[in-house]
């Protein structure tokens, strides 16, 4: 390794100074004292980088650093050999070093930050225990997999003075940055609602797995972690966790985050105070446990909590991609306002709303009898003008094609872990995003609408609910997480 990296670590040394880019409400990371800055390093310097886990996520993460000059890919850690063993051969440096627990990872000094591409129920711990060990982390979404976990990840990144990026890379598209200022500029009148889908037809689904022996090479326990321990089979683990309650949150939390994220930047909010969600696994004939149909409502509060704001409707399918209906469902995010709609999918396009004398909305039939409204002459006219931003449409659901945001995302990464500042993607940015997805969930699993209190982060008149917001770590993990956080 060339340079050093000695960025501060520890509890005696917070992070953070004025933001890369400030966003709206955020809680900036303590400074630090003069003795850490003079530690940090100049852009020649290189960073040795770790991976904790090496699936379809971790191995693009693994193949988007290894094209760096500036970083040295140092180790990876798996529980499933095999994949290890890939893995270590991708990284394509004959001196990382593999392994099997990520503790073991966390004591390496020439490891400064970490890439967690875990399943989600590992996530929080994984990274508070990052935190704790003085490296930097970059950690998939969704964040969390229940509301209390991004509670404490945001305690202990800003405990640590760590720099926590999540992989909700998708509001680094210039138009998505773009689009917030059309949505300042007010030329969309008011904002009222928001639309989106994710949507797509994998009928008949991924089939039944009866309960097996773990493969050979697979460190099952360690696998499932904090999670509670049950019969192994092979869609309660690689890929298809994210089908199962005990792992995830379906596509809410898988697809949905991406969108909510930049819904709620876009929009500069904290989070809802009321969401209503139904649905259930009503057609894929497999033995996932999380929704394939799912139709979701939140309620924002204006910038006056007691003002109205907007709501929020999303559709998630899985086994009907909508050949046949219009396009304005899978196009992207609609932003619906009184003089225009945009719609957001990387880049942003206004549509123009015509505006009608109110009286000639009403239908003629017959006519109206004497005393009733009279029709006017006034011409529809177009509130506003057609617009388009100079960005590069992406795909709605995946948000594939245009800017390279994963890129993007790991630069903003790197170049905070020099200079600790605020990246775009925070992890309180992270923890509001994902508790807005886990409200919707407790919505459908519950069967009522949830009301939450996003300036204290409760909810509210619900203690069934309110319960759901934590859960009990299995052994020896809850020893792990009390000992982090102090």
């Amino acid at each position: 390794m060339s340079g050093n990296f000695n960025a501060a670590s520890g509890s005696g040394h917070r992070a953070g100074q004025d933001a890369c880019r400030e966003p709206v409400h955020s809680t900036r990371a303590p400074a630090m004292d003069a003795a850490s800055y003079g530690r940090v390093p100049g852009a020649n310097d290189r960073i040795g980088v770790g991976f904790i886990g090496f699936g379809l996520i971790g191995k693009q993460h693994v193949n988007d650093l290894k094209k760096r000059k500036d970083v040295d890919l140092l180790g990876i850690c798996e529980a499933d050999r095999p994949r290890l063993e890939e893995g270590l051969a991708y990284l394509e440096n004959a001196g990382a070093r593999g392994y099997g627990d990520f503790r073991q990872m966390l004591d390496d000094s020439d490891i400064h930050g970490v890439v967690i591409s875990t399943p989600d129920h590992w996530h929080a711990l994984q990274t508070i225990m990052a935190c704790q060990a003085g490296k930097d982390v970059y950690v998939e979404k969704p964040l969390t997999l229940f509301i209390d976990e991004g509670k404490w990840m945001v305690q202990a990144a800003r405990k640590y003075g760590r720099i926590v990026v999540v992989g909700t890379q998708r509001r680094h598209y210039s138009g998505v940055l773009d689009s917030r200022r059309v949505v300042q500029s007010g030329i969309l009148g008011k904002i009222h609602s928001v639309r989106w889908s994710a949507i797509r037809n994998i009928y008949p689904g991924f089939g039944l797995m009866p309960p097996s022996e773990p493969p050979a090479g697979m460190d099952y326990d360690m696998w499932l972690g904090p999670a509670e321990k049950k019969p192994y089979t092979a869609h309660r683990a690689l890929y298809h966790f994210r089908w199962f309650w005990d792992f995830s949150g379906g596509q809410m939390t898988n697809l949905g985050a991406h969108i909510i994220d930049q819904v709620m930047y876009v929009m500069q909010v904290r989070g809802p105070t009321m969401v209503s969600s139904v649905g259930g696994r009503y057609a894929l004939e497999d033995d996932g446990e999380t929704p394939d149909v799912q139709d979701t409502t939140w309620v924002f509060p204006g910038p006056d909590p007691s003002t109205p704001g907007f709501t929020m409707n999303a559709t998630i399918r899985e086994a009907n991609a909508g050949a046949s209906i219009p396009d304005a469902e899978k196009r992207g995010q609609l932003y619906l306002g009184t003089r225009g709609t945009m719609v957001l999918s990387g880049n942003w396009e206004v549509l123009p709303e015509v505006k009608v004398e109110p009286l000639n909305a009403i239908p003629s039939f017959s006519g109206q009898p004497v005393g009733g409204p009279v029709h006017t002459k006034a011409e529809p006219v177009p509130w506003i003008e057609p617009s388009k931003g100079t960005g590069v449409t992406a795909d709605a659901i995946y948000g594939v094609g245009g800017q390279d945001t994963l890129a993007m995302n790991k630069q903003d990464w790197l170049n905070c872990m020099r200079t600790r500042q605020r990246p775009l993607c925070d992890v309180e940015d992270g923890h509001r995003v994902a508790t807005a997805c886990h409200l919707a969930n407790l919505s459908l699993r519950l069967g009522r609408t949830i009301h939450w209190d996003p300036e204290q982060e409760r909810v509210t008149g619900d203690p069934e609910a309110a319960a759901m917001c934590v859960k009990e770590y299995r052994a020896p993990w809850d020893r792990a997480l009390k000992d982090a956080l102090g």
